[in-house]
């Protein structure tokens, strides 16, 4: 890797490709969101090796409850095992977890492990590590927007002074800085309501790579890519 490469401070990934990977393989869709999973462990330890600071990923989105039952079932046993993972790693590599989304619809015992794993590494000064699920990014606009509602409402807020940083500070993602890079593998092409505020100043990368075959050499591409940009923001060039 290029050691004078200009590393991207927060990357947001959407994994894509796993259940057609699979398939290719002659295997179920399951297994495929097994090896993305795992995938998912790795590029976070290469991620902050990088000195990639913020790693985002869209883990289960609120489409994807009308997928199939047994799939629904399989992916939300993942998610319960991978919690578990995702504590040892944290606690290995001092990493900071964070889950977006809207969480009353998960288990009981899912939204036990979130806020299990979320107090455990609070204080963790490695990668801050974001997993979206049930995330919509419309739906997170909806939610930020009852809140600034109820604040106005309460006398808390005046409707004239809401600003960007108000209507920021009410997503999920507060206090995170909007992504630099979005990755999409398996070469899709579209935003699929993931972090639609966030995103505005993106820049985007699309690899025909799916998921579970995505590795740090495809990462390393993903950033010399976004070197070879030329950053604006708001029409100002990035320095």
């Amino acid at each position: 890797m290029d050691e004078n490469l200009k590393m991207p401070r927060h990357v947001a990934i959407i994994l894509d490709g796993n259940g057609r990977w699979a398939k290719a393989k002659g295997m179920p869709r399951n297994y495929g969101h097994v090896q993305g999973a795992k995938t998912v462990e790795t590029i976070c330890e290469d991620a902050y090796k990088m000195g990639i600071q913020y790693l985002t990923v869209y883990a289960f989105s609120t489409e994807n409850w009308s997928r199939p039952k047994d799939e629904v079932d399989a992916l939300m046993k993942l998610l319960r095992n991978y919690m578990k993972t995702c504590l040892k790693t944290a606690e290995k590599n001092r990493m900071c977890v964070r889950v977006l989304g809207e969480k009353s619809r998960l288990d009981e015992d899912i939204r036990t492990r979130i806020q299990e794993l979320e107090e455990a590494t609070r204080n963790n000064d490695g990668l801050h590590f974001q997993i979206a699920i049930n995330y919509g990014g419309r739906d997170e606009i909806v939610r930020a927007s009852r809140k600034l509602a109820r604040a106005v409402a309460a006398g808390e807020l005046k409707p004239e002074d809401i600003t960007e940083d108000t209507v920021s500070s009410m997503l999920d993602t507060a206090g995170i800085p909007d992504p630099d890079l979005l990755i999409r593998t398996c070469n899709e092409q579209r935003l699929s309501n993931f972090l639609l505020w966030q995103l505005a100043y993106t820049e985007f990368y699309i690899t025909p790579v799916a998921w579970p075959d995505f590795t740090k050499e495809e990462l390393i591409k993903a950033v010399e890519a976004y070197n070879h940009r030329d950053r604006k923001l708001g029409g100002l060039k990035e320095e």
